[in-house]
C-alpha cells in the first residue's frame, strides 16, 4: 500500500516517463500530435492534457489547496501551446515530487474528502488509495500515449521501473 517512499519512488518514475514521452511526441508534427487515433480521449496531445489536468487536480487535494486557476472542466483543453507544454508538465512534475519528500508518514492515515466538479459531489476516500490512483491513474494513460506514439512512428524509450536512470533515482 502506498507510503512515502512508494509515492517518492512513482514521483521519480513519472518524472522520467513524461520526459520519455514528450521526447519522443516532439518528434512529431503538430497534426501527429493532435490527430484522433481511437484512445479514450482521442489523440496524443489530448491523453497528455487530461494527465497534466488530473495530476494538477489530486495534488491541489493532497495539498489541501484549490487547482490552478487555469484548469478547465474540459480536461483535455489544457495545452495551448505544445512548445510551452514540456515546460508546464515539468513544473508539475517538480511539484509532485516535492509533495512526496515532504509528505509526513501520517498524511497516509485516514480519509480524504473533496468536491468534485466533474461528478458534482462531494467525495471522501481513503488517503492510501488516492496516492495509488494518483500514479496508476498517470500509468494507465501513459500507456495510451505509448501505443499511440509506437502507431505514429516515434520511437519511446525503455518504461520499466528497473531501467529508470541513475540521475532520477538520486532526486
Amino acid at each position: 500500500m502506498a507510503s512515502r517512499d512508494y509515492v517518492l519512488l512513482m514521483a521519480r518514475y513519472n518524472m522520467w516517463q513524461n520526459e520519455n514521452l514528450i521526447k519522443a511526441a516532439s518528434g512529431l508534427d503538430q497534426a501527429a500530435r493532435q490527430a484522433e487515433r481511437g484512445a479514450f480521449f482521442g489523440s496524443i496531445e489530448k491523453t497528455f492534457s487530461h494527465l497534466l489536468w488530473g495530476d494538477g487536480i489530486w495534488l491541489s487535494r493532497f495539498e489541501g489547496r484549490d487547482p490552478p486557476a487555469s484548469y478547465k472542466l474540459d480536461s483535455t483543453a489544457l495545452i495551448e501551446s505544445w512548445d510551452k507544454f514540456p515546460n508546464d508538465r515539468a513544473a508539475l512534475d517538480r511539484q509532485i515530487l516535492d509533495w512526496a519528500r515532504g509528505v509526513a508518514p501520517e498524511w497516509f492515515e485516514g480519509d480524504l474528502t473533496w468536491y468534485s466538479g466533474m461528478s458534482g459531489r462531494t467525495a471522501s476516500r481513503p488517503r492510501r488509495m488516492l496516492a495509488v490512483q494518483l500514479f496508476n491513474h498517470q500509468t494507465h494513460h501513459r500507456g495510451q500515449i505509448h501505443a499511440m506514439l509506437t502507431a505514429a512512428g516515434a520511437k519511446p524509450d525503455a518504461t520499466d521501473v528497473q531501467a529508470m536512470p541513475e540521475r532520477f533515482l538520486e532526486m
